[in-house]
């Protein structure tokens, strides 16, 4: 099957990029979703015995806890869990506060830094688990997201390989169900689980579907289109290292 030799040619991909790091494994944070699904199949593919998913649920929604165990559990994946929410209030209450000190704090953003906080938080752990193992972080993002830059900068975008980074989201769902990802986990709808009530789709403006479809270079209304440029335009800063002035 077409979807299987390039599943074995993604694998062969991370065990080169391992021995080419001189590290041991590889590991992913594991949110329930289907694209953390899918690099935790792989990373277990590629490397049986030195491959881990973590769980780091802030706040979380009780079924992503359940869907990222099943996922793991499925895949034969070693998995830990480590809840970060009294982690992230902690930090979060220290720098509004200082913030309302200085007269500074701006009500309007609250949310998004909330979420990033936490996307930056596991970041963090997620290399300190890897930095005792010597493992590379594997991230999750795909097509999709990259080209429109859904994705926290130095949070869930900071990782050492993107096994499914050319992959459309339709192709992840494609390769979810050759790799036997549990249903409940290709059924939910895609979200961050940055806030309740929070889906990938509302948050972007635009479906996957459309973004899909642009990618592949078929026409989508007019309003999508200016949507995902848009979000490209804007988010060009994720895909390229930090600027400095040739001085």
């Amino acid at each position: 099957m077409e979807i299987e030799k390039k599943i074995d040619q993604v694998v062969e991909w991370l065990q080169d990029q391992v021995r080419k790091s001189g590290t041991k494994g590889l590991m992913v944070g594991i949110s329930g979703g289907i694209d953390s699904a899918v690099v935790a199949n792989l990373i277990k593919r590629a490397f049986p015995d030195n491959s881990l998913g973590v769980l780091l649920p802030i706040n979380s929604n009780p079924k992503d806890v359940e869907d990222g165990i099943a996922v793991c559990e499925k895949a034969g994946l070693k998995y830990m869990q480590m809840d970060l929410s009294e982690e992230k209030s902690d930090i979060l209450d220290l720098v509004n506060k200082n913030l309302k000190e200085s007269g500074l704090y701006d009500e309007e953003r609250a949310r998004n830094t909330d979420a990033n906080l936490r996307a930056r938080l596991r970041m963090s752990t997620l290399y300190a688990v890897a930095n005792n193992l010597n493992y590379l972080v594997v991230g999750t993002d795909n097509a999709a997201e990259v080209y429109t830059g859904y994705y926290t900068k130095y949070g869930d975008g900071g990782v050492d390989l993107l096994p499914i980074a050319t992959l459309k989201k339709y192709e992840v769902f494609q390769w979810a169900e050759v790799m036997g990802v549990p249903k409940s986990v290709i059924d939910r709808q895609p979200t961050a689980g940055l806030w309740e009530g929070q889906t990938d789709e509302i948050e972007m403006g635009t479906t996957y579907a459309y973004i899909d479809a642009f990618l592949d270079g078929k026409v989508i209304p007019e309003m999508d289109r200016e949507i995902i440029e848009r979000l490209h335009r804007v988010s060009q800063h994720k895909r390229v290292m930090p600027p400095y002035p040739e001085v």
